[in-house]
């Protein structure tokens, strides 16, 4: 049976900090527009700031189509998930309203140490969540699966571009300043870093 938390603290702090993978979901606010659901990786990617803030650093190499959705005016709303792939079955869910935060934001250099080793060139913003519901459920459906290692070929890739290079190549990729759905998503050209 599923329960509610009034924070992010506890047991619930642990089992977020040892899943290595999350999930997003975000949508526009047109009944027709394309939901968005991410899996999210790297390990140091994700931080709970407080009991009830998270952020995760929003890597280049994808649309941005979380961005695009939660800068809607009106809009914002973001749920991220959990699964338990080993031990007790455990779905978890944070709903809440986000917001990303820019290389040019002042606040940029306020959370950026947050991530230390995991920040690199194709860091292009800081998705920042402020959880109104914290939910859990008995994920019994859920297969185990054995975690074997980190994948390395994004944190390779991008770090062989210049943060000049990875500007070009965000303004040439498809749905990265403007969503599948018409909405202004990254701000292009690149903002320069603060930091």
């Amino acid at each position: 049976m599923g329960q509610r938390y009034e924070r992010i603290e506890g047991r619930i702090l642990d089992f977020i900090e040892r899943q290595p993978v999350f999930f997003t979901a975000t949508a526009p606010l047109s009944g027709d527009g394309h939901i968005n659901l991410s899996p999210k990786g790297r390990s140091g990617t994700l931080v709970v700031i407080d009991e009830l803030t998270l952020a995760y650093l929003d890597f280049g190499g994808s649309g941005a189509e979380t961005i695009a959705h939660l800068r809607e005016e009106g809009n914002g709303r973001i749920t991220l998930m959990w699964c338990a792939f080993t031990g007790p079955p455990k779905v978890l869910r944070v709903h809440g309203s986000g917001e990303a935060v820019f290389r040019d934001d002042p606040r940029w250099a306020e959370f950026i140490p947050q991530f230390k080793e995991v920040d690199g060139p194709s860091a292009r913003a800081i998705i920042v969540i402020h959880a109104q519901r914290i939910s859990d459920a008995c994920g019994f459906a859920v297969p185990f699966m054995e975690y074997q290692e980190e994948r390395t070929q994004h944190a390779e890739h991008f770090g062989r571009k210049s943060d000049e290079e990875f500007a070009a190549y965000c303004e040439k990729k498809d749905h990265v300043g403007v969503s599948l759905d018409g909405l202004p998503a990254l701000p292009l050209p690149l903002p320069a870093r603060t930091d």
